[in-house]
């Protein structure tokens, strides 16, 4: 069984603090996408949660990436922590994309909801609401609370179109374990460090400044094969970004699928 395209990347780019550990330390804030793109195929846009700009950034975005880049655009957080709004959240966000689409680069929103988001009629229903709200664009959710980890909301997903993010996190009661499920065509995985001490308390420096060994990645490479003999590609993006974490593992985590992989597929 062949297996489907896999891109990694990481959940942001623009961090002054990996200057010397990625990017030259001279290397302009403006150049640092066009360096990025030089290692990477895909990356996760995280500012869109804070501020959802004008169409001209993600122009200027796509043209510093060659063809076979894609971004993956997380929505507002009007759209999933606040949930007064979302309408208009959402077509503002739908509108600002739209060089990426034209471009053949935007691969879907990701919409990553709060711990306080549980698996109930209503947040289902809401659910349905958002995915109506992206209209024909891939929707990926990521749950945080541990009630979404069950089969009826997996075939809840699966009927509604609706993506679900593999998440690698503390093992901390009320989160949910590693796994690979897969609910549309496309796989998704986020990594975001395994840092107990800071997950509840911590800033989103403390709470994901983790790096990972190389036998803790070993340990999803069974699972991202699984998700690749199912879907037709799979992102996976590396969110422990502080002094350049996420670049470090992102680079380990391609260089062990590409010598790997082979173990996992299935004769024919």
């Amino acid at each position: 069984m062949s297996f489907g395209e896999y891109r990694v990347g990481t959940s942001g780019f623009s961090y002054q603090d990996w200057r010397g550990v990625f990017y030259p330390e001279d290397l302009p804030t403006g150049k640092m996408l066009d360096y990025y793109a030089q290692y990477f195929n895909t990356v996760e846009v995280n500012s869109t949660y804070y501020r959802i700009p004008n169409r001209a950034v993600f122009y200027h975005l796509s043209r510093k990436t060659p063809p076979d880049f894609d971004f993956m655009v997380k929505t507002h957080q009007e759209t999933t922590h606040q949930r007064q709004n979302p309408e208009q959240a959402m077509q503002a966000l739908i509108e600002a994309v739209q060089p990426l689409v034209e471009a053949g680069k935007f691969s879907g929103f990701l919409a990553q909801f709060p711990y306080s988001f549980k698996n109930t009629p209503e947040n289902r229903d809401y659910l349905k609401q958002t995915r109506e709200l992206a209209g024909d664009y891939p929707l990926f959710v990521e749950f945080r609370n541990w009630t979404w980890n069950r089969q009826e909301v997996f075939q809840f997903l699966r009927e509604n179109n609706l993506g679900y993010v593999n998440v690698d996190q503390p093992r901390l009661r009320g989160l949910l374990p590693p796994q690979s499920v897969l609910t549309t065509d496309a796989g998704y995985v986020r990594f975001h460090g395994r840092n107990k001490q800071e997950w509840w308390q911590g800033t989103n420096e403390t709470r994901y400044n983790y790096l990972y060994t190389e036998e803790e990645l070993k340990e999803w490479l069974g699972r991202i094969a699984t998700l690749l003999k199912q879907s037709k590609r799979t992102h996976i993006f590396f969110n422990n970004h502080p002094q350049g974490k996420a670049v470090k593992n992102a680079l380990q985590l391609k260089a062990l699928l590409e010598s790997h992989l082979p173990l996992f597929e299935t004769p024919a």
